[in-house]
Parts: structure tokens; C-alpha cells; sequence
């Protein structure tokens, strides 16, 4: 490990986390192309999704408080946080963690995975869909139900969650910009259960001095994502997720053939 791969790492992070491009599969890709790889990795790869997650928690703080402070006197903020609850991918990849990491943490799988939901993405925007939610704190259980059942997907590496959870939300009936905010607020106990479940289980796998570069790619991840969430909202307003598709078809085919 050094400076410059924690800042690289970090900038990875900030700039795939919520774009519908898998910022699992564009890490382990990086760190295979560093020499990097491992328990040891794997740490990292999980750890500077925090910083992402503190970026959504930022940008959205006044809307989280006052959700909070409300919990108990409106009932249209306790149906957003059960809402939001309802996220079985956190569970499912808790159970088969250390399967997925075994026999899905590799570049041909990551391949397959950009592949697989860059078609999904081209499928669901020939949908004639017509949007019935225009908020994400608008969004019902059944529809959280369902993102949370596409999130599922992005239990195999390279299919992307930010691509799983907004797919779902537009299926769900949400619009572009809703569906958007609605998967920015699921990584918050999504990503949050699985960087303390690996850190748990992984940290005796860091060596001295990595606790430093840690902190490095937190930081850059958590810069990098402020305006990556920012960037995304704008563009989801006024464009569909094919470009999206377009790259991750690109990128994928050329890694399989690289591998």
C-alpha cells in the first residue's frame, strides 16, 4: 500500500459508489492492476465506503433530522425510516459473505457483472414506465420492498447497487431524481452493516501504518462523492441511465478479453 494508491482508491470510491457503474467491481479491478489484493484489500475496498456514506449523510443532514426529530409526531416520517429499513440485501450478504468473497471477488466475475446490468439498464429504460412517485420520502413500503429485493443484485460484484436500487426504483414507480435519492438513502444502513460486519472480520488482516492510509482514502472518498451525489442528481434529471450502460458494456467486454 502507498500514498498515492490510497488516493486513487479513494477517488474510485467517490466517483462509482452511487454512479450505476459498481464501485466494488472498479476497486477490485484497481487493486488487481496495483498488485494489491487479499483479506488485506478486501478491508479497504469495504472500509472508504464509509466515506461515501458520510457524504449522503452531509448533503441530506437536514432532511435525516428532521426525520428524526419527527419520528414520533408525523406518520409520514416513520413510513419513510421503515421504509428505508426494509433492506435485505444487508442480511442476505451478511449470510453468504464469505461465499461471495471466495468465488465472486474476481475480475471475470466483475466483467460478467457490468455486463449483465448494463443490459438490465438498456431493459428497464425501453419500459414504458410511468412515474408515480415524485420524492423519495414519498416512497411506500411495497416499493421499498422492491428496491430492496433489487439490491440484491448487487451482492455479486460489478453489478453495481447504485444501478440495482435505482432500476428497482424506477420499476417501483419512482421517477429518475427520486429513485436517485431513495438509493442514496438506503447505502446509508446498507453500506454502513457491511463495513462494520468486514472490519470485524477482517481487521487483523491490516499491517502497521495501514490504519494512515485508511484514513487517506476516507477522506478522498467521502470529497469525491460530495460531488459525485451532487453531479448525479443533476444529470438523472435530464437524461436517462443509457450512457451508463454504454460504458459498462465497454469496460466489461474489454476486461473479458483482457482476462
Amino acid at each position: 500500500m502507498s500514498f498515492l494508491l490510497a488516493v486513487i482508491l479513494g477517488i474510485v470510491e467517490g466517483l462509482t459508489e452511487f454512479l450505476p457503474v459498481s464501485s466494488t467491481g472498479h476497486l477490485i479491478l484497481t487493486n488487481r492492476f496495483a498488485g494489491f489484493d487479499g483479506h488485506r484489500a478486501e478491508v479497504f475496498e469495504i472500509f472508504i465506503q464509509l466515506g461515501a456514506v458520510l457524504a449522503v449523510i452531509l448533503e441530506y443532514r437536514r432532511k435525516l433530522f428532521g426525520f428524526a426529530m419527527t419520528l414520533g409526531s408525523r406518520a409520514d416520517s416513520r413510513s419513510f425510516v421503515i421504509s428505508i429499513a426494509i433492506a435485505p440485501a444487508a442480511a442476505t450478504g451478511l449470510l453468504f459473505h464469505d461465499l461471495i468473497s471466495e468465488h465472486l471477488f474476481s475480475a471475470r466475475m466483475v466483467a460478467v457483472g457490468l455486463v449483465a446490468g448494463a443490459v438490465l439498464i438498456l431493459v428497464v429504460e425501453s419500459l414504458p414506465l410511468r412515474p408515480r412517485v415524485q420524492a423519495a420520502e414519498a416512497t411506500g413500503w411495497k416499493a421499498a420492498l422492491g428496491i430492496g429485493l433489487a439490491q440484491c443484485l448487487a451482492l455479486w460484484p460489478g453489478f453495481s447497487r447504485s444501478a440495482a436500487t435505482i432500476l428497482g426504483g424506477l420499476v417501483a414507480g419512482l421517477n429518475r431524481p427520486a429513485a436517485t435519492e431513495f438509493s442514496f438513502f438506503l447505502a446509508i444502513p446498507t453500506l454502513g452493516a457491511a463495513t462494520v460486519y468486514s472490519l470485524v472480520k477482517r481487521f487483523d488482516a491490516l499491517e502497521p501504518g495501514d490504519l494512515f492510509y485508511l484514513a487517506v482514502a476516507f477522506a478522498v472518498s467521502f470529497v469525491v462523492a460530495w460531488w459525485s451525489i451532487r453531479w448525479l442528481l443533476r444529470f438523472v434529471s435530464t437524461h436517462t441511465l443509457r450512457p451508463f450502460a454504454w460504458y459498462r458494456l465497454l469496460v466489461g467486454a474489454a476486461l473479458l478479453i483482457w482476462v
